[in-house]
């Protein structure tokens, strides 16, 4: 598994506050954008550079920009909290977006949208997502990416379940996981344990409610 754990003092305490259930909305929205930014580092530490010349206010010195495209593609709609916080540290990056959502019977992907920059291939793919729970969505969203053109891809998460890390990594095993946890396991409805909840409800403050009628 090409599995990268981000454990930083930061990093465990804000997802002991996502986790508790006593967080509210604006808290956990809150949070999830600050988690992205403090990993995002991790996440990037191989991107490419290329050296450039910058005048400082007494002289002339090295410096360095970066050497291809970066793309941050949320999957919608959880994957929209984690990208705010990465952009207040990548704002020069491009944004796409792909809408895919799990059918509860059976677990698996439905796309429904997605969009990309032109030059998406061009250079990494910083692709996020809070939770990487049955992994049927990433591969899903991977997959697409590929076809694109895209070979350079990173996926960053808030908590993985081992099925779904094994699950991504035996069909992409070129695509490195960057989570803050690897937790313990699946429910048999295809939830992470212990989890954080339904990370998509919990930033838009959508709790599922009984339907009338």
């Amino acid at each position: 598994m090409d599995l990268h754990l981000v454990d930083h003092p930061l990093v465990r305490t804000k997802l002991a506050r996502l986790r508790d259930r006593a967080t509210g909305n604006a808290d956990f929205r809150r949070l999830v954008g600050e988690l992205a930014g403090l990993m995002v580092f991790e996440a990037t530490r191989g991107l490419a550079t290329r050296p450039i010349d910058v005048d400082t206010p007494l002289e002339r010195t090295n410096g360095v920009a970066l050497a291809r495209p970066l793309t941050v593609v949320p999957i919608l709609r959880a994957g929209l909290g984690m990208a705010d916080g990465v952009l207040r540290v990548l704002p020069e990056a491009k944004v796409g977006h792909v809408g895919v959502y799990r059918n509860e019977t059976s677990l698996e992907p439905v796309p429904y949208y997605a969009k990309f920059p032109p030059e998406i291939a061009e250079g990494t793919v910083l692709l996020v997502d809070p939770m990487l729970a049955t992994g049927g969505t990433s591969v899903h969203t991977i997959t697409l990416l590929k076809k694109r053109g895209c070979r350079d891809i990173v996926f960053l998460v808030l908590v993985a379940a081992p099925a779904g890390v094994a699950r991504l990594t035996q069909a992409h095993p070129d695509v490195p996981v960057y989570a803050a946890s690897l937790d313990r396991e699946l429910s048999k409805d295809g939830r992470i344990l212990p989890g954080l909840g339904d990370a998509g409800d919990r930033i838009f403050g959508t709790e599922h409610a009984p339907v009338q009628g």
